[in-house]
Order: C-alpha cells, then structure tokens, then sequence
C-alpha cells in the first residue's frame, strides 16, 4: 500500500476522532491524532474477522488507554464491525454504542474493557497466556489452530501504573512471544510534559524483563511497517517504542498537552482539515477510496476463518479433536463433587471442590500469588502453566486479577485466581471491572477474619466483606462448611456473566449438616427452625456454628431462636420478599453476627454484632473472645 493513500486513512482517523469529541464536547481527542499512523498500518497485519467477532483464532487488540475511544470507534467503524456514522456522532451519549471509555459487550469488536490506565495492558498478557494454554491443548506438529498475536496500545500513564510492571514482568518471565505492545510515547501527561514525573529508561526497565525493544518514529509509516514485520519474528513478547506527537496535525495544539482531554475547538479543527487536503466544512467524513482500503480487511478475515474453520473438520488427531470439542463445551455433569464428614477449614475443603472440578473441565485452571499452600489451591498432578493447570502468578495480585479477566473472556477457559482475604485490596480494580464487564472468573481468598490469628490487624480482613458485597453484579460466597462450599461452587458455576468469590476460612469449621437442608443457591436458607422462635439468628461462614452455640446459650435463658445462614449475601438481595420473610420471619427480633465490619446486615438485622475495630494479633480462640464472638457474650448482648 502506497504511503499517500496511508497517509490519507490516518488523517481520516484523526478527523473522526476530533469530530466526535468535538461534537459530543468532551473527550481525548489527543491521543487518537498521535496514534492515527500506527493504526493504519496495524490494520495491515491484523488477523480479524469483522463478520464474526468471536473467531477463536483472531488476533487481539486492547486500548489500555481506554480514553482513547476516538480512535477504537473509528477504526471498528472503517473496519466494518457494525458502528455507523450515526453511532460515532453519538459519542458519550446515554445509551449510545460509543460511551466514553470502551466496554466489553456493549459494542462490537471491543475485547474486553478498559479505561483504568494499565489494566489494558495486563489483559493483553492474560490474553497471550490464554492463547498458550490453548494451544498447548489443541495444536499438534502438523496442525496448528492456535496461532494468533495479541497487540496492545499504551501510554506513559499505562507503564506508570504498577500494574503494568507486574504483568510484563510475568509476561518476559514467561516469554510469551504472541504479544506485541505498542507504547505511544508522547511525551505528554495531563499536567504536561513527562518530564515532571517520568525519567526512569523504558527500554531498561522492558529488557530487564525479558522483552525485545525496538524503537520507531511512529509517523513514519515505513519504520511502522518494518517493527510490526520484525516483531513477528521475534521469540518474546516485543515492546515497540512509537515516539509521536500528542494530537499529530492539529495545527497550534499539535504537541499540547492541552489537547489530551479537551475538545480542539471547530476553527482549529477547520484549519487542520484544510492543511491536511480535506473539506474544512464537512465533519465525520469518509471518502470511498479510505472505506475501500479498510472494509477489505473484512473479506480478508472471511476468507482466514473459513480456511481455519475447514482446517479444524480435518484435525489429525482424534485426540486433538475431542480435546478442542470438550474446552469449548465444558460438561458439568461430569464433576465428582465431594462430600465431607468431618470438620475442616473452608479453604481446605475448597482446594478439594477446585480438583475435582479441575479434573472434569479441561478449561478450568488457576493459581495463586504465591500463596497456593496456604490457598489449599495446587491443582494436584495437573502439571504447570501453559502446558499444565497451575500458573504461578507470583506475588503480583493485581496483574493476576486482570491477567485472568482476559483469560476467561479468550474463550474456552473459566481462570481462578487466589490470595488472602485481605490483599484483595491489592486488586478492587480488576475485581471491578470483572462485575463492570459480567466476567465469569472466580477468586479465591482465605484467611476470611479475624480468625487469621498471629499474623495480626495487617492480616486480618475487617472492611472486605461490605466492600465486595457492596459491588454490583459481584457474588461473594463464605461457606460454613464444605457441604456449603459444595453448593455455592454449583451455583457459581451457572453464573456465566458474573464474577464469584469464595471467602475461606483458615481455621477449621464443623459440619452443620449433611446433606445441607436448605437453598443454597438462593444465597440464605433456613438452617434451625425452631416453634415459638423469637429471635431469629443470621450469620455466614465459621459465625454460622458460633449462631448455634448462641441459640443453645438463649434457651437456657428462655429465649427460642431459629438461625439462618447466609453463604451469598448477594444472592438474597435478589430472592422475593416472600422468600426472605419465609427464612427471616418478621415476627422475631433478628441478629446478625459476623466477624466483620458488617453494616450491610442492617438491611435485615435489628442488631448487629460485628467488628467496630481492627483486629489484633492473639491465637484465634483468644481473638474471638476478647472481641466478643462467644456464645455467651452473644447471648448477653441479645
């Protein structure tokens, strides 16, 4: 392709952008402008089929500079993935196709969403590991179905993120050579130059980590082409330099930091068009031979899948075949869920449910950062990642989180992830945009409360649970025993556009029942009902045995009460009042007792017994006591 008709579909790109803010008034007109070029050229090498978006083999593209949805909608909408002109002048309009930053299931052609700067970034890692483990299952020495390459475009404020420096780090670690990062290196940072915070030497810092460095003008489309060309060809993950210029052709604000977040203005706008040949007065405008060049990407793409897809009917292998065949239709009947007997930790009767279901579902895999022992979450016998079911994350709780966002969205993969209870802090982020998104992929977090013991306040989880409970779309499940643990895994499972979490505890738990009498999967049942009840006891995980103590303790003081235990606190917010009123019977006087912060009780409880400190660092037993986890404390207070 000729460097003239590029240059034209660049500055094409670059007007619909500053259009769309423009016209919408708000908006990241700059960086769309300065990568306009490169975007141009990375069509070219582009493995995609814009008629079916869910090609397996297709080659990923993620904007960890989420802001830069100028130039994400411009390109799906040359490329032909169903956004219109219409749709682009309705840029951050309510219920447009085009919000503000990109989201995953709300308009075509984007993978996965994006916008808290870095997260991008480690989505493109977890893509590349996906593609791995994929492979590993499917590809034979004479068939190769998994092959594509994961590209992703950032910016300084992306590697400033120390998300970014976990997943390339485990990325150069594990030499995933399908991964190509494009760092739009401008120079620029809202405040202004980089150089008020940035000095550290980027290509160091990536070869450091096992990565090859090349580095570009990124407005010289030859020099483009060329890195793209060499990057294919290297065996590790490849960060492309691109030096540029913030909102490239936009007259006077070309180079500004003044034009990363705000509209251009029309008269400058006006003046860039006409310096660059284009109809000063016509806006969102897209000449033929420009859509020509871009929509044959589509025929392109057709052609690839229907290749691949004819390709896939004649595997070799039998066992190639059904090993392709069972990742992408996963048979939960096939699981041997366990049964237990005998008091045990939460954390350890789950890492038994996680082999089981490991050992049935070819696409369930997972690990910790660097906490598997303590997890109870080694997949045994199952080998490691990528040819294997453990990855080892190491200790990188951020990355891991949005690491296995992107493997669950691949395809064929349901990820875990896991760590304490407590250094969830560590990935809200990730956790919140798993909801945001409706991401099936389960974390794993022990050592749920104060019971953690030794370790002490730093350890031990005292706001986690509100603050998880608190997030939409999000189901956060803290079993009393492994008969629970079982139960909640079962409903977790059918949640396919939703994120779980298991709240495990360190501490041993006894068996409530076995069988567990009552609905589970409606989040709280009715565990001891009891006639004359009136008082009415709820409590999730290990205070669901202290509730049964308590009642014991209330009737020697002439006081019946029924208790309710809620494994998915979550999932009862969501039953008919007439299903809550039938377990938490208006009638009675209802407790809520958890060791946690636990004002989301409030919603049912008339009293609350939970934590209004931090915790301390005491054997457990003494923990509990001293804050007021006794059955006679309990019963006192009631």
């Amino acid at each position: 392709m000729s460097n003239a008709i590029r240059q034209k579909m660049a500055d094409t790109i670059r007007f619909l952008a500053a259009d769309m803010v423009q016209q919408a008034n708000s908006g990241h007109p700059g960086a769309p402008m300065g990568l306009a070029d490169i975007a141009v050229v990375l069509s070219e090498y582009m493995n995609h089929n814009p008629r079916n978006p869910k090609w397996l083999n297709r080659d990923r593209l993620v904007f960890s500079g989420g802001h830069g949805t100028g130039l994400i909608y411009s390109l799906n909408h040359l490329w032909g993935y169903g956004l219109e002109i219409e749709d682009l002048k309705q840029f951050r309009q309510l219920h447009s196709k085009t919000p503000g930053h990109p989201e995953y299931a709300h308009t075509a052609g984007i993978e996965i969403t994006t916008g808290p700067l870095g997260q991008g970034i480690a989505n493109a890692v977890g893509f590349a590991m996906a593609s791995k483990f994929v492979g590993h299952k499917v590809n034979s020495e004479t068939a190769s179905m998994i092959d594509h390459s994961v590209y992703c475009l950032c910016g300084d404020g992306d590697l400033e993120e120390g998300i970014s420096y976990e997943a390339c780090s485990i990325a150069g670690h594990m030499g995933l050579d399908n991964l190509i990062l494009i760092y739009d290196s401008n120079r620029i940072t809202i405040e202004g130059s980089t150089e008020l915070s940035l000095s550290e030497n980027i290509r160091d810092r990536f070869e450091s980590q096992n990565w090859a460095v090349l580095e570009i003008d990124g407005h010289n489309f030859d020099e483009i082409d060329g890195a793209f060309a060499q990057a294919k060809l290297i065996e590790r993950p490849v960060l492309i330099i691109a030096n540029t210029v913030i909102a490239k052709g936009a007259g006077k604000l070309e180079g500004s930091h003044h034009a990363h977040g705000a509209p251009l203005g029309h008269d400058i706008i006006k003046e860039a068009k006409r310096a660059a040949g284009f109809d000063p007065e016509a806006t969102f405008a897209v000449d033929a031979d420009v859509l020509e060049r871009f929509r044959c990407g589509i025929e392109k793409g057709d052609l690839a899948e229907r290749e691949w897809n004819h390709r896939l009917k004649e595997l070799p292998l039998m066992e190639q075949n059904e090993a392709y065949e069972q990742l992408l239709n996963p048979d939960f009947s096939r699981i041997a869920w366990p049964t237990f007997e005998k008091a045990d930790a939460t954390r350890n009767t789950n890492g038994v449910i996680l082999n089981a279901i490991a050992k049935a579902i070819p696409g369930f895999l997972g690990g910790s950062a660097d906490l598997a022992p303590s997890n109870k979450t080694e997949l045994t016998n199952m080998g490691e990642f990528p040819k294997g079911k453990n990855i080892h994350f190491g200790i990188r709780e951020h990355a891991m989180a949005s690491i296995t966002n992107a493997m669950a969205l691949y395809g064929p993969i349901l990820p875990f992830s896991a760590t304490f209870f407590v250094f969830s802090d560590y990935l809200k982020p990730s956790a919140r945009i798993a909801a945001l998104a409706g991401i099936q992929q389960f974390f794993i977090w022990t050592h749920d409360s104060i019971g953690v013991g030794e370790d002490g306040p730093t350890h031990q989880p005292i706001e986690h649970l509100s603050q998880f409970r608190a997030l939409p779309n999000f189901y956060v499940y803290r079993p009393a025993d492994g008969a629970e643990n079982v139960k909640s895994w079962q409903k977790a499972l059918t949640m396919k556009n939703s994120p779980s979490a298991f709240v495990c505890s360190r501490q041993n738990l006894p068996v409530l029942s076995a069988p567990i009498l009552g609905d589970v999967e409606n989040g709280g049942y009715l565990l001891i009902e009891e006639a004359n009840a009136t008082v009415t006891l709820m409590a999730s995980g290990s205070e669901v045995s202290l509730a049964i103590e308590t009642a014991k303790e209330l009737r020697e003081r002439g006081l019946i009460a029924n208790i309710v235990s809620v494994p998915c606190f979550d999932l009862l917010l969501e039953q008919p009042q007439s299903y809550i009123d039938s377990i938490i019977k208006p009638s009675t006087k209802k407790v809520a007792i958890e060791a946690a912060r636990g004002l989301e009780w409030y919603r049912f409880a008339d009293m609350v017994i939970a934590m209004n400190s931090f915790g301390a660092s005491a054997p457990a037993d003494q923990l509990f006591k001293y804050f007021g986890f006794t059955a006679e404390a309990i019963a006192s207070k009631i």
